[in-house]
């Protein structure tokens, strides 16, 4: 099996093609990923580590049809629809710096997830705030993430990343603005509902522990992944 082989013998959600990506930097133009091969089964827990600059990020958006490389394809669950509409409902995000929006409370954040996939109701309230319960902020809920601390904005951005039942959560660096016991709990959280659920996570991390917890670890170096 090679590194780009999921572990799981399951359905492939995600694969990733032979990704080409790069950027003009004044009037050069920088390679960022180099044919880059990646698929991830059901259920399965992948890590991604790297120096900055080696092309991690780049790789999670185009996972995540945020980007479109310059070569190369991504499917989800063999197909090559990516868009905005199918993406709310297939895979959830969770980012370093949260991006909850700050008029709207704990709930109202996780709710945001159910507006963009087009439904809110009495149902979907009812399992945000459920989701709240599950990571700890059950009593939170009508907070301003301006009156939360830093790990509970990122549980918020956990709940919403979960609320409507995602088959993939990509985290990149879900721990880089917190501190080390706090981002232990962050790890422990997603790691923990993603198996109970059978949800399948990349993460991205700096951090070599975490990295270990996942069932495959990978390295990208220089817009290559090993």
């Amino acid at each position: 099996m090679t590194n780009d082989q999921p572990v799981t013998t399951g359905e492939v959600l995600l694969a990733a093609h032979d990704l080409r990506m790069s950027y003009l930097s004044g009037e050069r133009r920088l390679e960022v990923l180099h044919g880059v091969s990646l698929a991830v089964g059901e259920g399965e827990s992948v890590s991604i580590r790297g120096e900055s600059g080696s092309g991690k990020s780049t790789l999670l958006h185009l996972m995540a049809g945020l980007d479109a490389p310059d070569e190369g394809a991504v499917t989800w669950a063999g197909s090559t629809d990516t868009g905005a509409g199918r993406r709310a409902r297939f895979l959830g995000m969770v980012f370093q710096s949260f991006y909850l929006i700050p008029e709207l409370d704990a709930l109202g954040n996780v709710l945001m997830a159910a507006r963009v996939a087009g439904k809110v109701g009495a149902a979907e309230k009812k399992r945000a705030e459920e989701l709240l319960g599950r990571v700890g902020l059950a009593e939170r809920s009508h907070h301003l993430p301006s009156q939360l601390s830093g790990g509970e904005r990122q549980r918020v951005a956990v709940a919403r990343a979960l609320m409507n039942s995602p088959r993939l959560i990509l985290a990149d660096e879900p721990t880089g603005n917190l501190d080390e016991k706090t981002g232990d709990a962050i790890i422990d959280l997603l790691l923990g509902l993603c198996a109970e659920q059978r949800i399948a996570l990349v993460l991205v991390t700096h951090n070599a522990a975490h990295a270990a917890r996942t069932a495959r670890t990978l390295f990208m170096r220089d817009g290559v992944l090993q």
